[in-house]
């Protein structure tokens, strides 16, 4: 779980000569080395980290050990993560080897070293010992890389071999024993140790198989003893290397084709089995995304064993010990070879299994890209992570390219639409919660404010086809869009996610922002705003003693018709209707409207969930929203008692008493009942929706396994 060197290894002695085979290899067939930093950790005779700092001296940089107690340093890597860990597996069993043996000229024991000498002292001192002649390198076709070295003392060359241990264990004819004894590799011994390397890979470890061949088995152009010189047509320099051979001249080395009969006829000397392990994190962020109806394809070129294991510890794959429908459910896990060996019409049925995650093992990069351009054949959305070089081509295909800021490319974050600054999965699930969240207050906004308006246009034209009087003027449309609608509006935007975000299925891409549903819901709740804006108002003049036929035909009032006897004999036509007499109907049917613009954007914490379930006081800023626009709309209101008469009688407005508030409350509450009908209607509608979704995968599915 890290790359400190400091650390015993149980069962091994460096005395073995097998033993000593794993290290050359390790060492050998590796560009990798462990670095140090400036902090550092106690570490006990055991190995085990005490949790103690360093108190070296800064000048000197040193380490030392008293009384078998180490004091390190924090360790880091330069290079692949697999090489590094092999290195760290070198330093450990020399330590131990030089421990068990009582052996204090070690690095570990009475001696002062530099911070970089101790992270790879024996790597460094394998590698001085042994210089590479050459190296051939990885190739995906035979899963494995070599390197040519040379031994100083014997002047011998020899062959090392690392690479995938079901193509490797194949090219194997021997097996070297811990005892040093070399014998045959037959068939039933083969099969032992290919039933170990699986019984590693499910724990899950991933596996590399190591082997030597020796010089006297060496094709002769092989055995050679290297020159050194600084410039030679057969010689040259490469890294610091004098020792290294010129490939390009060399009959066997200078095509790539013979590295498989090179690297044949081997002796197989060990299995190295390394754990890399999810974040733990990313069990819990899998989780999210299958309730989310996110699906993972996992892509790897791990074994298939370890690939299936890893998949169930992070949650990709149900765990073993899962229910029943959950290991009834079949494991989508393929070879990249096995898979795109499929006709593509099977290729296409096995990826449109919507419900079921994926693993893609032993692949190329190629494979990314075709995987994606079937996907996208399939009318998903697929977004790819990636972090080499060679990623970027998928990544630039994919609808999605994310890279990793740590550890990816420059190649890779150019070719990506986005670019994860902490290598985090979780990262990503997050940043589709946030997605969601937005979508989801662009809804809520376009409901407030198109809810609101159609009210407002409601009310003139219910106003004009009545032929009532005007129960709004200018000013107070003017008043509502820029000081009433504006707060809450914005303070929607800043809605948290819903409890349930992440348990609804992902939309389809051509889905509108405004569906059917919502328009049809907008539009019932700006019918009632419009007919309680107007109705206070024409209830304000019935109350009066004013007949609706009479208030219908306002205008004629005193050539048509007279006031009633009953009305106080100063209320005549042009009290009713004009100037003040027009003064509070408007200001209760303008206060009406607000506060049920107020109540709306309280309700619209949630598209979809009850006020009682996710209350407005989840966000603070719609409470400031809503607050702010009601408190100036009472100082516009009550400006006579604030000193300010004028500004209350510019708007035409006057002061409700607390029988007109309570007016004003019958008309205005009545949208938030409204609304939470109409979102418990919505949530009916997506259920239903929802089941018959689930009834055509259900339905795809059986076809698919017939």
């Amino acid at each position: 779980l890290s790359y400190s060197p400091l650390g015993l290894v149980q069962g091994l002695d460096i005395s073995d000569s097998v033993v000593e085979d794993v290290l050359l290899v390790c060492s050998l067939c590796n560009d990798a080395s462990i670095v140090t930093t400036a902090t550092a950790t106690a570490v006990n005779a055991t190995g085990h980290s005490s949790g103690g700092k360093y108190q070296g001296s800064k000048k000197s940089n040193t380490t030392k050990v008293n009384n078998n107690t180490l004091e390190g340093f924090s360790f880091s890597r330069v290079g692949e993560p697999t090489e590094a860990a092999l290195c760290t597996l070198v330093e450990k069993i020399c330590r131990t080897s030089k421990r068990d043996h009582g052996d204090s000229s070690d690095a570990k024991y009475d001696i002062s070293l530099q911070q970089e000498q101790l992270a790879s002292y024996h790597v460094s001192k394998i590698r001085s010992k042994y210089p590479r002649l050459a190296t051939l390198e990885f190739s995906r076709d035979r899963k494995s890389m070599s390197v040519l070295s040379f031994s100083k003392e014997t002047n011998k060359t020899r062959l090392l071999v690392k690479g995938a241990p079901n193509l490797l264990i194949d090219r194997c004819t021997k097996i070297k024993l811990q005892n040093g004894l070399v014998i045959p590799l037959n068939s039933n011994l083969r099969s032992r140790i290919l039933e170990k390397v699986t019984d590693l890979a499910g724990r899950p470890l991933r596996c590399i198989a190591l082997a030597v061949r020796d010089h006297e088995e060496l094709p002769a152009s092989l055995q050679l003893t290297p020159v050194l010189k600084d410039d030679d047509d057969d010689v040259r320099t490469i890294s610091n290397n004098p020792y290294a051979i010129n490939m390009r001249n060399h009959t066997l080395l200078k095509d790539p084709a013979n590295y498989e009969k090179i690297e044949s006829d081997l002796t197989l000397v060990g299995i190295v089995g390394m754990m890399d392990p999810a974040r733990p994190e990313v069990a819990e962020a899998m989780k999210r995304c299958k309730t989310a109806g996110i699906r993972v394809i996992m892509i790897t070129g791990d074994a298939k064993d370890t690939a299936i294991a890893i998949a169930r510890d992070v949650n990709i794959f149900p765990p073993l010990k899962g229910t029943d429908d959950e290991q009834q459910q079949p494991l989508l896990a393929f070879e990249g070879r096995e898979f795109f060996a499929f006709p593509e019409q099977k290729q296409l049925e096995i990826l449109d299994q919507q419900s079921n995650n994926a693993v893609f093992c032993r692949a190329q990069p190629s494979d990314k890209q075709r995987l994606v351009s079937l996907l996208q054949s399939l009318g998903y959305i697929p977004a790819m992570t990636g972090d080499g070089v060679n990623d970027a081509p998928a990544l630039q295909q994919a609808a999605i390219g994310i890279s990793m800021g740590i550890t990816g490319t420059e190649v890779s974050k150019s070719a990506s639409d986005m670019i994860i600054t902490n290598d985090d999965f979780s990262t990503i699930v997050t940043a589709v919660e946030e997605g969601r969240c937005i979508y989801a207050n662009m809804q809520s906004f376009i409901n407030f404010l198109i809810s609101c308006n159609i009210g407002e246009v409601f009310c003139i034209l219910f106003s004009t086809i009545l032929g009532v009087p005007e129960p709004l003027t200018a000013m107070h449309l003017l008043w509502v869009n820029l000081v009433t609608d504006g707060p809450p509006a914005t303070s929607l935007g800043f809605n948290p996610p819903s409890d349930d975000l992440m348990t609804r299925k992902p939309r389809k891409s051509k889905e509108p922002l405004l569906s059917r549903w919502l328009m049809t819901r907008f539009c019932i709740t700006g019918l009632y705003v419009g007919l309680a804006t107007v109705g206070i108002f024409v209830h304000y003049y019935l109350s009066e003693g004013i007949s609706l036929g009479q208030l219908c035909t306002w205008s004629k009032c005193g050539t048509l018709w007279e006031p009633s006897a009953s009305l106080s004999a100063v209320k005549t036509c042009e009290d009713l209707f004009q100037g003040t007499g027009r003064q509070l109907p408007q200001t209760l049917s303008l206060t009406t409207l607000v506060c049920m613009e107020m109540f709306k954007a309280l309700g619209c914490i949630s598209v979809d969930n009850s006020i009682f379930k996710v209350p407005p006081t989840r966000n603070p800023w719609l409470i400031l929203g809503v607050a702010v626009p009601f408190l100036l709309h009472l100082g516009l209101v009550y400006s006579e008692k604030l000193g300010i008469p004028a500004l209350g009688e510019s708007f035409g407005l006057q002061p409700l008493s607390s029988q007109d508030w309570i007016e004003v409350l019958k008309w205005s509450s009545p949208i938030l009942i409204l609304d939470e009908i109409l979102k418990f209607i919505g949530r009916k509608i997506a259920d239903k929706k929802t089941k018959e979704d689930e009834e055509d995968e259900e339905r795809r599915r059986i076809f698919i396994s017939s």
